[in-house]
């Protein structure tokens, strides 16, 4: 079906070097760019920035 090529599974994972990763979803036509988000880092114990892994 078209649920995978359109909302595709993403990995975001931590810009701090911790190596913990989130999972999501994302709207390739309102997100084309890689996505980044400031999200809680529970091994740094801080927010930090996540980028989209391809």
């Amino acid at each position: 079906m078209a649920r995978s090529e359109l909302r595709p599974i993403i990995k975001l994972r931590s810009t701090a070097g911790t190596g913990y990763t989130y999972v999501t979803r994302k709207n390739r036509r309102n997100d084309a760019d890689r996505l980044v988000l400031r999200k809680h880092d529970p091994v740094a114990r801080r927010h930090v920035e996540f980028r989209e892994e391809r």
